[in-house]
Parts: structure tokens; C-alpha cells; sequence
């Protein structure tokens, strides 16, 4: 028998494409729902699998969800990479709006890849660092900085994900700053900690 309209054919998909389908689901989740709340349930129901297919590509919730914020941070990147073309201070300054934009619109996911809320693994921690440190690289080569700055750019993105954390905790009517004064702001905090460390 035929199968009807209603009826969606499954498609059989390769290892590698089934587990990008499910990383790609638990991406669109964790929007609106902290990591650790992700239902595996719903996850496997959604790609039209048995929960227990799902555990055979990712063999443990901590492996799913770690999947899903390493394919977040890369994102982070992507949406983050300074405009092609631009000066040195318009590349640093898009790219500080770009990462404290996405602070701001996915507060509790980079609340859980800053400190691993609901997610005790060390695999979290290298996550967040390889965002920093690519960031980090990305600032030094725009300004054309000595080396030996690097360490201080890296301290300093530390400063701006505090800031920004703390300005996307008040509802926009209450922060005391808009958006350009606090990008601003870390501006002048990167040229004075790059002068005091040259």
C-alpha cells in the first residue's frame, strides 16, 4: 500500500548527517530552554527516531549536550568573524557588537558555557575557550598588535563577557547604557589595558 500525504516517509540518513540532524535540533532548543533541560524525549521524537538510535550516535546525555554547545560556539564564530574589507578598529568594533549582540540574545546559554551550568564536564570549559581564544587572535591581528599582547586582549574578553552579562541581565528599558555606550566603553578599557601592557 501507498503511503498517504499524512504519512512522512522516513528517510534513511548516514551516521554522519543524523548526527548533524540532532545537533541541529538541540541548537534550535537550547534558544529557549537552558542545555540541561533539553528533553532527549522530544530530541529523538523530532528527528523521527527511538530514543534509544539517539544514544547510539551520542552515548550520553553529557555527549549530546556537549555536541550542541561546541556547534553553538562555532556559530558564536561564525556570527562573530570581522566584516572583510574594514579597518582594524571597525573590524574590533563589529566584531565586540556581534559577541555582546549574542550575549545578550542567548544570555542563559552563555551563562552555561562561562561557568557549565548544568553541565559538570571539562570538555565545556575548552569550548568556551576556544571561542575566547579565536576571538582574542581575531582582535590582536585587526589591530596589528605586538604578540605579547595576546595575553592581555584574552584578559580582556573576559571583562567584556562580564559587562555584557551583567548589562543583558536588566530588562532594555532599565540598562543604563545603550548598546553603542558599552561597546564604547570596552573600546577605551582594550586601548588603556593595551597601553599599560606594551
Amino acid at each position: 500500500m501507498l503511503n498517504s500525504v499524512s504519512d512522512p516517509v522516513r528517510r534513511r540518513l548516514s551516521a554522519e548527517d543524523r548526527r548533524r540532524q540532532l545537533v541541529g535540533i538541540g541548537l534550535a532548543q537550547i534558544i529557549d530552554t537552558p542545555i540541561q533541560d533539553l528533553s532527549m524525549d522530544q530530541v529523538a521524537a523530532e528527528a523521527g527516531i527511538s530514543r534509544g538510535l539517539l544514544f547510539h550516535y551520542f552515548p550520553t546525555k553529557t555527549d549530546f549536550y556537549l555536541a550542541c554547545i561546541a556547534a553553538a560556539g562555532r556559530r558564536i564564530l561564525r556570527n562573530t568573524a570581522p566584516p572583510e574589507g574594514a579597518d582594524g578598529a571597525a573590524q574590533v568594533r563589529a566584531i565586540l557588537t556581534a559577541m555582546i549582540e549574542q550575549i545578550d540574545r542567548r544570555r542563559a546559554f552563555y551563562l552555561t558555557l562561562v561557568h557549565g551550568s548544568g553541565v559538570a564536564d571539562p570538555r565545556l570549559a575548552e569550548v568556551h575557550e576556544s571561542v575566547r581564544s579565536v576571538s582574542t587572535d581575531r582582535v590582536v591581528a585587526a589591530l596589528d598588535l605586538d604578540p605579547g599582547l595576546h595575553e592581555v586582549v584574552h584578559a580582556w574578553w573576559a571583562y567584556v563577557e562580564d559587562r555584557a552579562l551583567t548589562w543583558s541581565a536588566s530588562p532594555r528599558e532599565d540598562r543604563g547604557l545603550a548598546l553603542e555606550a558599552l561597546v564604547a566603553h570596552c573600546e577605551r578599557a582594550l586601548d588603556a589595558l593595551c597601553a599599560e601592557g606594551a
